[in-house]
């Protein structure tokens, strides 16, 4: 028996247990599993004595949709073992575009997905996973369809309902995005233009993705006192459709006391429905300043956003309704409060603000919050991404323990990001499993990585079996935890020895190998 890569005595973890075991790799695929294999001639040998076998981690909550054209080798996400990334969540992504549209997509999305290398030239979804598979990214990457995108290209900007013909336009968009290798759809619906969708849009768009069998992965319109509602509407789109759901980031922002709720609905729901979701293991979320605005505010797009933030009667409206809320509104700046929301990102001239509180910058310019919050969107062109705290941490792993929640990071690559991007299947496995026993390691095998692969059918993967995919993660569970903070969040893991993609070693050692073997689905190769 001969192998390209053999490692030998490994704890072999899946979703039944750990045993010890060698594992032999073979073009790109797992040949054998078994103690003692009987390989007479390996390429490279590596010694797992000691030593935790993963099945390759995945991201379903990836903000890497233009990280490759930047930055190929995403060692922030492959240095922690995630060896495929689910893209375009929230009903946000680069595609599909119109010319009509490029631009305001590309300012919108800022905060969120930063790059400076992308060139922005495709339209379809097909188009976009082919430059996406150009760029040669280590991990491999899947993509949902986001909604946003999609009703942008078909009615622009406006806040109102699509007519037969719009919604025509926008299933079809949607199916042929799905026919180009997207496997889920996904909605924003606390993000411009897809929060003016009423339910009625929600379920002509699940109608296209129950055609293709495909899960709805939406972020829900409300995640603090609306929660339960906001949830339950779209389990009704799945029950009226036959679509699966995958409720994107479970969280309470600020009403803990909704918990047994929040368990007793998702619970009863999954009798119903296909239902999974996913979290991060931390009370803080991440993404573009400009959500704290009312949600009038993105009536017309970007431009007409910027033009409001400098009017004085609309910033006075605005700031009134931010400190007081309007019905049916999250509105994560009371939510959270100034004091807990940190600037990860800010163009210029506001980018000494980054690290900064929105309290803090207040102080500092003897200004109301609501205001500091408008002129940095103001000043930067909406290019603002932030931190905001809104939970304690035994609430975040009360929903972990108690849900049986898949793991996302929703990490966004920010010059001062979210402890998440580095330190999220650490925190789970290396935290939650390893040391605070929560959760066992079979339980982690399938929150990171077999439950992940079932839910976007990626057969090939989730599993350390023959004829599986060989991404493989090789870690030292003494060493393997987060050290990710909040103050200093550039933090790879200790511990990874190892993680292959299709069998191709990416990260050896603590070091990335320079290899980008990853394969993104829907891309014309």
């Amino acid at each position: 028996m001969q192998a390209a890569l053999l490692i030998t005595q490994a704890e072999v973890a899946d979703e039944t247990g750990v045993r010890t075991a060698d594992v032999a790799v073979e073009n790109g695929v797992i040949t054998a599993v078994a103690p003692c294999l009987p390989v007479e001639s390996a390429r490279e040998r590596v010694a797992g004595t000691g030593l935790l076998l993963m099945p390759g981690f995945i991201d379903l909550h990836a903000h890497s949709a233009l990280r490759p054209f930047d930055d190929p080798l995403l060692a922030a996400k492959v240095g922690q073992g995630f060896t495929t990334e689910l893209i375009c969540p929230d009903g946000l992504g680069p595609a599909p575009l119109t010319d009509a549209t490029r631009a305001g997509r590309e300012q919108y999305l800022q905060g969120l997905e930063p790059s400076v290398a992308a060139h922005w030239d495709w339209q379809g979804m097909d188009q976009f996973l082919a430059a996406v598979g150009a760029a040669r990214p280590s991990a491999s990457i899947v993509s949902c369809v986001p909604h946003s995108a999609v009703r942008e290209c078909v009615m622009g900007a406006a806040n109102r309902k699509p007519d037969a013909r719009e919604m025509t336009a926008m299933r079809d968009l949607v199916e042929s995005s799905l026919a180009a290798g997207c496997r889920a759809v996904s909605f924003g619906m606390i993000y411009a233009p897809g929060l003016y969708a009423d339910t009625e849009e929600l379920i002509g768009i699940a109608e296209a993705a129950a055609k293709f069998d495909v899960p709805l992965v939406p972020h829900v319109r409300n995640e603090a006192a609306g929660i339960i509602d906001s949830i339950a509407e779209f389990v009704r789109v799945a029950e009226l459709t036959g679509a699966a759901l995958h409720v994107s980031h479970v969280k309470l922002v600020g009403v803990p006391h909704l918990l047994a709720q929040l368990i007793d609905l998702l619970s009863s729901a999954q009798k119903r429905i296909r239902l999974t979701f996913d979290q991060y293991p931390y009370g803080a979320g991440s993404t573009i300043l400009s959500v704290l605005l009312p949600p009038y505010a993105f009536d017309g797009g970007p431009a007409a956003v910027l033009e409001r933030v400098r009017d004085k009667g609309e910033r006075d409206r605005m700031a009134r309704d931010m400190h007081a809320g309007l019905p049916n509104w999250e509105n994560l700046f009371a939510a959270c409060g100034p004091e807990n929301i940190i600037v990860t990102q800010a163009a210029a001239p506001r980018d000494g603000d980054v690290g900064k509180t929105v309290a803090q910058i207040a102080e500092e310019t003897d200004a109301d919050p609501a205001f500091v919050v408008m002129d940095l969107l103001s000043d930067t062109g909406l290019d603002v991404a932030m931190i905001d705290h809104y939970s304690e941490e035994e609430v975040v792993k009360e929903i972990f323990v108690r849900s049986g929640a898949l793991v996302g990071s929703d990490g966004v690559f920010n010059p001062h990001p979210h402890p998440r991007l580095y330190g999220t299947a650490p925190k789970v496995l290396g935290r939650f499993a390893l040391r605070d026993k929560m959760i066992t390691v079979p339980e982690a095998v399938t929150r990171l990585s077999a439950g992940p692969a079932r839910l976007l059918g990626l057969d090939d993967r989730g599993v350390i079996a023959e004829g599986r995919r060989a991404d493989l993660v090789l870690l030292d569970p003494a060493r393997y935890v987060d050290n990710a903070t909040y103050e200093q969040p550039h933090q790879t893991p200790e511990g990874v020895e190892l993680v292959t993609i299709g069998g191709t070693p990416v990260w050896r050692h603590g070091r990335h190998t320079g290899a980008r073997p990853g394969v993104v689905h829907g891309a014309v190769s």
